[in-house]
């Protein structure tokens, strides 16, 4: 399996050139690397060329390097069900700078590249209707950020007089909890109910 990925990788860098900027063999599947401006070119060789035929895209996600100028990349995970190969296309971006579409090569990329947007904030220009898709309306951030707050901004509850759902600042009731393991939140002291023998046993065994 390595070796016929090796001659793929070969292969794609004879034809993208410059446009191809490094590639590696892992665990069986090939990562190839490749400028951002020349993504839907690469994803649609990989669909057509026919030493390679890549026809199933099968995810895009993100992945956030905050040390890095370029702090997001953008990956690409597709399949070629005739070849029994696997590949992953990497690029780098940043937040200013949008990536290519691939819908039009892949109308499957749509929702992909609409979670990505939402959840890393990268952009994807040329895209039919780039608008978030997991996160709620009027939601502050972009959630998968490693910058990004475990608790988020805001915190939602049901307002009974006002019969409908409101949004408030987070607030954190306590700075620190004490976990025991048994309920971290109350920090339990008595026995856990129906736990109550137990604990007699214990005190017998302590008993000189």
């Amino acid at each position: 399996m390595d070796e016929a990925l090796n001659k793929l990788a070969a292969y794609l860098g004879d034809r993208l050139g410059t446009k191809l900027l490094a590639s590696q063999v892992t665990l069986g599947e090939l990562t190839i690397e490749v400028e951002r401006d020349a993504i839907p070119h690469v994803i649609q060789l990989l669909r057509d060329d026919q030493l390679c035929r890549f026809g199933s895209l099968i995810d895009i996600c993100g992945v956030d390097y905050p040390e890095r100028e370029e702090r997001f990349d953008v990956v690409y995970h597709l399949l070629s069900p005739w070849l029994n190969h696997r590949i992953r296309v990497r690029a780098r971006t940043d937040a200013a700078h949008p990536v290519p579409s691939i819908v039009g090569v892949f109308p499957a990329a749509n929702w992909f590249e609409r979670e990505a947007y939402d959840l890393y904030g990268i952009l994807f220009e040329g895209h039919p209707d780039l608008r978030r898709l997991l996160t709620d309306y009027g939601f502050q951030g972009h959630p998968l950020r490693k910058d990004f707050p475990l608790t988020g901004f805001v915190e939602l509850r049901y307002d009974d007089e006002l019969k409908r759902v409101v949004y408030e600042p987070v607030k954190l009731m306590q700075d620190y909890r004490s976990f025991d393991f048994l309920s971290p939140w109350e920090g339990m002291d008595s026995a856990i109910p129906g736990d109550e023998k137990a604990g007699e046993a214990r005190d017998k065994d302590r008993e000189p």
